[in-house]
């Protein structure tokens, strides 16, 4: 979630995107101006935070050193300055690793921000929009995007992706796997080839099958691929021929240190043969012609993004209007308890320090999702509402909000489901209690038929206590609504806090 910062009208709106990946952790700074990015600066460090991976997917220490030693360097250019926005992704390697959590905490310390840990399809999306801001022509487009730990493939038109997918193979985890100690023989080239066409065996048929008109390709390996050609044959544009020429140069060093080729830089030189399997499979298993390097990727793709939220232009939205389709809501329902959590959230917002920006999207969400389940069985449709949430690809959410809006779901009737709460962050586990409670109130509400707005119920909270007050005498003359929150009154009792109706 990106933080807000609120800044005078005479300093500029700066905005700025950190993509944590597997190879390099990379920063983009903006300024934003009627509704247009331009470009500022950009910042790298190479970090190979996935070679820090150990076989249980256990992060390292020296790796995790690597990691707040490049984010102490973010911070140092960020402070001091006043920005608008600033939102923080990780991807494959943060994926994989058990102690992300640690990870994720000691990096809050370095630099105040929160980081939201994307999944393989959120960030093909973000990759594409970082890919086609960069393009002036609309037709149908391949995208092909080889990080350090996954390899994401994308068909879109203008701004719009139809076809994302996220493949487990990537320069560092390929040169991990099969170029171990830097030598490079053609047998361990060959054996990293044959692991990406495997990979990529279930999109063929289908990307094939949907077709383009061109193919862009983003970030480190392609780009190295792309300035060697430019340095030894005088064009940029990537073909079969020359990537097969190109690998039979590779091969002839035969150690990665002995790697000296016009145009690469020295810290490639360790990933290159991974990365040159990687996109070589890729154009044989999709029967690419030729490729031409796109500057746009992850981090402006986040960089728009961000801009696209604040104009409305929200995936999010239309990732929780597809959920409803799909799952077929009762939209009057849905309307109904939104519109209690509304009136809820407002009334107890102030006194329980929730944030329009962070908060109330989220209970509003949960809010039009918790019924989802239903379309599964009406036995605990919360649970099933809830596994569907953290288990499926939701575009424009981060894991973390994934785990979140399915923890609302999962709480919104019954019990709480508390120890699963107190896994989460610390300084988010009591803010999910106090967003569950307010859904579970609005819940209530509609279970009890009672329509947004036909009655002035009262709603006051305190550290852990909430009273809820009907006007005088409704709440005798409806004992199904009597009913309702005494029973909740139980349940809230055990997550440790009070409520009184009246």
């Amino acid at each position: 979630m990106e933080q807000e910062i609120h800044h005078g009208d005479r300093e500029p709106a700066l905005v700025a995107a950190i993509d944590l990946g597997s190879n390099s952790f990379h920063m983009i700074v903006a300024r934003t101006d009627q509704g247009e990015i331009r470009l500022l600066d950009r910042l790298g460090k190479k970090v190979q935070l996935g070679a820090g991976l150990n076989k249980e997917s256990i992060l390292q220490d020296d790796a995790i050193e690597r990691g707040l030693d490049c984010l102490a360097e973010f911070s140092q250019y960020l402070n001091g300055k006043t920005f608008k926005a600033v939102r923080i992704v990780g991807t494959n390697a943060l994926r994989k690793a058990k102690n992300a959590r640690a990870f994720l905490e000691k990096a809050r310390e370095v630099l105040p921000y929160p980081i939201e840990i994307i999944a393989g399809r959120e960030e093909a999306r973000l990759i594409y929009l970082g890919v086609a801001q960069t393009q002036a022509n609309d037709d149908q487009r391949l995208v092909v995007d080889i990080g350090g730990g996954s390899t994401e493939f994308i068909i879109g038109e203008k701004f719009e992706p139809k076809l994302l997918e996220s493949l487990h193979m990537g320069c560092v985890s390929f040169t991990e796997g099969f170029f171990k100690g830097g030598t490079i023989t053609p047998e361990r080239f060959h054996r990293a080839y044959c692991a990406a066409r495997l990979e990529l065996l279930n999109i063929e048929k289908p990307y094939r099958q949907h077709g383009w008109v061109d193919v862009l390709g983003s970030s480190g390996s392609i780009k190295a691929v792309s300035s060697i050609l430019a340095a030894t044959d005088g064009t940029d544009i990537i073909t079969v021929d020359a990537l097969k020429k190109l690998k039979e140069t590779v091969l002839s060093f035969g150690q990665f240190e002995r790697l000296r080729i016009p145009g690469l830089r020295p810290e490639r030189q360790g990933i290159l043969p991974a990365g040159l399997a990687i996109l070589l499979a890729s154009f044989d298993a999709l029967g690419i012609d030729n490729l031409h390097y796109s500057e746009g990727a992850l981090r402006e793709g986040v960089l728009y993004d961000m801009m696209g939220r604040d104009q409305h232009e929200n995936v999010r939205e239309r990732t929780v209007n597809a959920l409803m389709t799909r799952y077929r809501v009762n939209l009057v329902d849905a309307d109904n308890v939104k519109a209690h959590a509304l009136n809820c959230f407002k009334q107890a917002q102030q006194a329980w320090e929730l944030s329009d920006k962070q908060d109330l999207p989220l209970v509003l969400w949960a809010a039009r999702l918790c019924t989802i389940g239903l379309d599964i069985s009406h036995t605990r449709f919360n649970c099933h509402g809830a596994y569907i949430i953290r288990h499926s690809d939701l575009l424009g959410f981060s894991k973390s909000q994934q785990k979140q809006l399915a923890l609302l779901i999962e709480g919104h009737r019954r019990s709480v489901p508390m120890a699963a709460i107190s896994a989460c962050l610390e300084s988010d586990a009591e803010r999910l209690i106090k967003l569950i409670v307010l859904l579970r109130l609005a819940s209530l509400l509609n279970h009890s038929n009672v329509s947004a707005g036909s009655i002035d119920y009262r709603l006051v909270v305190g550290d852990k206590h909430i009273a809820f007050s009907f006007p005088k005498g409704w709440l005798k003359a409806h004992s199904l609504t009597k009913a309702d929150f005494e029973r909740e009154c139980y349940y809230l009792e055990k997550t440790g806090y009070q409520l009184d109706v009246f």
